[in-house]
């Protein structure tokens, strides 16, 4: 099997197509308390259904390191006490911020929250002095995933096939 990943890059505010809607019930907020379990947890949960395993065989001081490193942040969106979905942003040299997951939980994929989550992902990149927010997905992703992310502005700037 070919994995294909395709980044995608938001250069400027003007570039965003927000995609909030009122009505979502979506309530997101940032883990100020670094938890690396809970990273791993999300990760698990959200992952899935869509053959995250990469970092499942990290062991517990690798989690450590990435989820309590300052250059993350990690920001969970809640519906009615549930959690929804997730994302962390990653601060990288030269102004830019890599969302480096983002996904929704099973029980709340297909209801409207995609864009919703990933505005908020947009605007808290932003807020973080981001001159360039920038994602990738892959075949492995939610089949909507590239979608989403084109919907909201983001544009194609690589596209990488490697043996699976």
């Amino acid at each position: 099997m070919i994995v294909r990943t395709t980044h995608l890059e938001i250069l400027s505010k003007d570039q965003w197509i927000r995609r909030f809607r009122e009505d979502t019930g979506l309530d997101v907020r940032e883990c100020v308390v670094k938890q690396p379990r809970f990273n791993r947890f999300l990760y698990e949960y959200v992952g899935g259904d869509w053959r995250w395993v990469d970092r499942l065989v990290w062991p517990a001081k690798q989690w450590q390191d990435y989820a309590a490193n300052d250059n993350l942040r990690t920001f969970v969106g809640y519906r009615a006490g549930s959690v929804a979905g997730y994302y962390e942003l990653q601060s990288q040299d030269g102004g830019s911020v890599e969302i480096r997951i983002f996904g929704l939980t099973p029980e709340f994929v297909g209801q409207g929250l995609g864009g919703p989550l990933l505005d908020s992902a947009i605007e808290n990149a932003f807020a973080w002095d981001a001159r360039r927010v920038w994602v990738h997905t892959c075949n492995n992703d939610h089949p909507n995933a590239l979608n989403n992310y084109q919907k909201s502005g983001f544009r194609i700037f690589k596209i990488e096939e490697k043996p699976a």
